[in-house]
């Protein structure tokens, strides 16, 4: 075999085992647990704080909001699918404030016409020819449209 051959072959079976060696020492010990993951991932998912608290936690200072809201069309829906994760305006209410969405853009996200969506789950407007010169909120109270 000549030489040439050979100090590629050499080369090859070098690059192979440093690729070895660094896979050995790069994957982590509970990789392949539960298949192509990593084990400890769902405790270090787990470990992080939880950031939605859910409707129950608006009713203790907002209960005349939530009230209106359960009454309308816009009852199945979390107040925080809206105004965003609550979880540290309930720790420290003055200082945390929540978004207040009034954007034309933000309703049509589920109310602008979609031929996908079923025109009786949801009511559909074209949001740039219904009043557009107006947020939507001039006319829509959104917790009770």
């Amino acid at each position: 075999m000549p030489l040439h051959l050979k100090r590629l072959l050499m080369l090859g079976v070098l690059i192979v085992l440093l690729f070895l060696l660094l896979k050995h020492l790069l994957t982590p010990v509970s990789f392949g647990q539960f298949g192509h993951y990593r084990g400890k991932a769902i405790d270090e998912i787990a470990a992080h704080q939880v950031k939605f608290v859910g409707n129950k936690a608006c009713v203790s200072c907002h209960d005349t909001i939530v009230t209106m809201k359960n009454e309308g069309y816009h009852s199945d829906l979390s107040c925080e699918g809206c105004h965003g994760a609550a979880y540290l305006h309930v720790d420290h209410p003055k200082l945390e404030k929540l978004f207040k969405p009034d954007s034309r853009e933000f309703c049509g996200k589920c109310h602008s016409i979609n031929k996908a969506r079923p025109e009786k789950a949801v009511t559909q407007q074209n949001i740039k020819d219904h009043h557009p010169e107006d947020k939507c909120i001039k006319c829509h109270n959104p917790h009770q449209p």
